[in-house]
């Protein structure tokens, strides 16, 4: 005999509860399973076409790890020492193109020359805090031995993580099949399908097309010579993952930078307004629709908004799970919502007319 509806309610409600409480307690200790989870559930796809051209699970894994290996090599001796100084030389150049700003704005609005003139004053404000704070951070994250130590574990945990999710991630979902309430097992599984695809699609999907828009931004804006341009790229890549947020960040930071580089040289500036253009076209007309697609279910506010909340009860940890959390969330919300169209509730004595 099944429990009773009540019953179940409470049990799962508790169980959820408890998942929260234990996410928040432990906080950063469970960043590097939470991003090795993370890797493997995005390399699985890459796992199970290698398998279906005849290599075993193992060999598989085994040919993943040996290439992401040799990206994250070369990623380490091309890319970031670049990214870092060009970083810290944009933090040490911030006070000097305020500086600019706050002279071509005086040129043009004098009024704005008072001393005690509340643009100028935010503008100073703003280069002084730049100025004593921003190398002060560039030190701490780059030569704290603290933070050293949390990268090395990362680069060590991360990888063997993910390499033993990624070689029994098939036998974790049967197990975890085999545990479903029978009762609940065909609904669960078809939520589950649904916040596969849903995440498949958005996470997969969106990750790819913010790698492809981020390296096209970073090598176009410094095929132009405009400074700091791997920095604006990285960043517009990044910040693409919620839609509209990356061209649009990332398009004000290179225009404003190109206006101080490239001022009265107009074709520059143009040229790099072109860049973000039309990776925006080459985004909403062929990347998104072919590997997002249409029927992911994300709208942007709810994504902005999972990202805010959990980013801020949760830390770094509650950005890796808000879009999945997310994701799951609104599967959940439109299976209630299926399921209160077709109950007698929502349908009434017109829906009892209707089936007889």
């Amino acid at each position: 005999m099944a429990l009773p509806v009540r019953d179940q309610v409470k049990y799962w409600s508790v169980a959820t509860a408890a998942f929260f409480i234990v996410l928040w307690f432990l906080g950063d200790v469970i960043l590097p399973f939470v991003m090795g989870a993370a890797i493997a559930y995005f390399l699985d796809p890459v796992a199970d076409r290698l398998e279906d051209m005849g290599c075993s699970r193992a060999v598989a894994t085994v040919i993943i790890t040996f290439v992401a290996l040799l990206v994250f090599i070369l990623l380490a001796l091309l890319v970031i020492p670049t990214l870092v100084s060009q970083t810290a030389a944009l933090v040490q150049a911030m006070p000097a193109i305020l500086q600019n700003v706050q002279t071509f704005l005086t040129e043009r609005f004098p009024e704005l020359g008072d001393a005690n003139s509340t643009i100028r004053r935010s503008l100073a404000s703003i280069a002084e805090t730049i100025e004593s704070r921003g190398g002060e951070v560039i030190e701490t994250i780059i030569g704290s031995f603290t933070g050293f130590v949390n990268a090395l574990v990362l680069l060590v945990i991360v990888p063997v993580v993910a390499f033993y999710l990624l070689l029994d991630w098939d036998r974790m979902v049967e197990r975890i099949d085999h545990l479903l309430p029978r009762d609940h097992a065909p609904a669960i599984r078809r939520i589950a399908g649904e916040i596969d695809r849903t995440m498949a699609g958005f996470i997969r999907g969106q990750g790819t097309v913010c790698l492809i828009l981020g390296t096209y931004y970073a090598v176009a804006l410094m095929a132009v010579g405009l400074n700091f341009g791997l920095v604006v790229g990285f960043v517009a890549g990044i910040l693409t993952f919620i839609p509209y947020v990356g061209a649009l960040v990332g398009g004000v930071l290179a225009i404003g930078l190109a206006l101080f580089q490239f001022w009265g040289d107009w074709l520059w500036i143009v040229l790099i307004w072109a860049i973000f253009q039309s990776g925006q076209f080459v985004e909403g007309n062929i990347l998104t629709p072919k590997l997002v697609g249409s029927s992911v279910g994300l709208h942007p506010v709810w994504l902005i908004f999972a990202l805010s909340a959990f980013g801020a009860v949760f830390g770094f940890v509650g950005l890796l799970v808000a879009v999945p959390v997310a994701a799951a969330i609104g599967v959940v919300t439109r299976f209630a919502i299926e399921q209160y169209q077709a109950s007698r509730l929502y349908q009434g004595l017109a829906g009892r007319d209707d089936e007889g």
